[in-house]
């Protein structure tokens, strides 16, 4: 089973053809896709399962439908066991983005924390998830899937937002600040952490 989000709202992709009563299941091979993403959008539609029989297929089906934007991205420690957040568009993020040409994974995603951070000396601890969400470029929908890599720094000097790339702030964030955080981030960053980060925190406090 995977998750494909598409303005918060999660699409199941699924083996199962029934769902629960609230789903509305569609068949991944044949779903005008289209169509399907202009309804949840417009929020005639809020669950939905696509189905395949068969797991493998599930994205391969998708992949065909969507134009597929591939980024890497890293949740970053310090040494203080703090997390890298970025703050963009009204959220809480962490830093990823588009893997150029020529790029491994690994290379795209510590060159994108340092772009977007000014964090240096990044080392990748290992690799966490892919994450997927559809988003609209040129009146297109497309599929980004992420690559996200657990990251560890000893770097403490300042922190510079990549302000071309609509990025207002950059932070560390000790447990229960990332705990507040989370709350007003993306489901699909919600996915990368551990749960003991995903308890419910009254917000406050500003942030």
């Amino acid at each position: 089973m995977y998750k494909v989000f598409i303005n918060d709202v999660p699409i199941i992709l699924s083996t199962q053809p029934k769902m629960g009563n609230r789903y509305e299941t569609f068949s991944i091979k044949t779903v005008d896709i289209v169509k399907l993403l202009d309804d949840i959008v417009s929020e005639k539609i809020f669950f939905v399962n696509l189905y395949h029989k068969k797991e493998y297929k599930l994205l391969k089906h998708l992949k065909k439908k969507l134009k597929v934007i591939t980024a890497a991205g890293g949740l970053v420690f310090n040494q203080k066991e703090q997390v890298l957040f970025i703050y963009r568009k009204g959220r809480w993020d962490l830093p990823k983005g588009g893997v150029e040409k020529g790029e491994s994974l690994e290379e795209a995603a510590i060159r994108e924390v340092e772009e977007e951070t000014m964090v240096q000396r990044l080392k990748i601890e290992r690799f966490i998830d892919v994450t997927y969400h559809i988003l609209k470029r040129n009146g297109e929908y497309k599929l980004k899937e992420t690559f996200w890599y657990k990251m560890t720094t000893d770097y403490t000097g300042k922190l510079v937002p990549q302000v071309k790339e609509g990025i207002k702030k950059v932070k560390w964030k000790n447990f229960d600040e990332s705990q507040i955080a989370i709350q007003n981030s993306y489901e699909n960053i919600k996915l990368l952490f551990p749960p003991e980060y995903l308890i419910k925190h009254p917000i406050d406090r500003v942030i």
